[in-house]
């Protein structure tokens, strides 16, 4: 099939094993994009160094070749876009850092977790991120700054803007910016560029027409938006799937060992198996 400009990704974080949920998403980002004829990117997501083990990403890679997905590009097959593993691209992450920095999105944030815990407004639906209640936003010495380090740095949301999009499979979204979600972070303190970030630069630099990824994140691309905006980054599309849960109607995480892909294999599972258990709620 002649290949299209449709460019779409697999972006696991090796954190943990991954599970029934991971293989209902992948296989759909895979099934869409040979439906497309286009690309299937892989991207390692190893981008937090506390969190992110050797052994996991090993166990990535084995588990979705058990599957029989198939990328084109990503870590163990090189690509015009390398490298594909977060923690070689940190280079990137600096320049869009800089570049929302100098156009006046960012500002640096000294509140310490316990303050934050004790004023931030509770969290809404499956988004685990508190609205910040803006204790540092009226900073100004964001120019002062001359590296990322020491502080968190927060992207100041347009307060009351309806930030909407169309997703492929849930029709129209919408989020208010400063009631739905606040100034989130972009930068961590200990000099770790956040997921909202390095995603979104990733996903313009490797030209990633479509993102497929769990409801969950709904209201992570309302965030996303607003970066691609602030960078002036190409928007593409979003493809949110059902979430997977267990018989309690439990989100399916890396904590549910007993429906790791790579317990289930070990049951003498087959990928077929696999997809159809991840194909309805459990």
């Amino acid at each position: 099939m002649p290949e299209s400009g449709y460019r779409g990704r697999l972006a696991p974080s090796p954190t943990g094993l991954l599970h029934l949920g991971h293989a209902r998403t992948f296989a759909t980002a895979a099934r869409r994009a040979c439906e497309q004829g286009g690309t299937l990117i892989l991207r390692n997501e190893d981008l937090d160094p506390g969190r992110c083990r050797a052994e996991f990403i090993d166990a990535m890679l084995e588990d979705l070749r058990w599957l029989g997905l198939d990328w084109r590009e990503g870590p163990d097959c090189g690509g015009p876009f390398a490298p594909y593993s977060q923690s070689q691209r940190g280079a990137f992450y600096r320049d869009a850092w800089r570049t929302l920095r100098d156009r006046g999105f960012l500002y640096p944030c000294s509140c310490s977790r316990k303050e934050l815990s004790e004023v931030a407004t509770a969290p809404n639906g499956t988004d685990d991120e508190p609205v910040y209640p803006g204790r540092c936003r009226s900073r100004t010495d964001a120019s002062a700054f001359q590296d990322t380090t020491g502080v968190n740095w927060r992207f100041r949301v347009p307060d009351g803007e309806n930030i909407c999009f169309n997703d492929l499979r849930l029709g129209r979204q919408q989020f208010q910016a400063g009631r739905d979600f606040g100034d989130f972070v972009v930068w961590r303190r200990d000099d770790v560029p956040a997921y909202q970030l390095a995603v979104v630069v990733d996903d313009a630099r490797m030209a990633i027409s479509e993102v497929v990824r769990g409801a969950d994140l709904l209201k992570s691309t309302a965030r996303q938006i607003l970066l691609f905006r602030a960078l002036s980054f190409a928007i593409p599309e979003f493809y949110h799937c059902e979430l997977v849960r267990d018989s309690n109607e439990v989100r399916i995480s890396k904590r549910h060992d007993a429906l790791s892909i790579r317990r289930l294999r070990a049951l003498g599972y087959t990928p077929h198996q696999v997809f159809e258990d991840s194909a309805v709620n459990r």
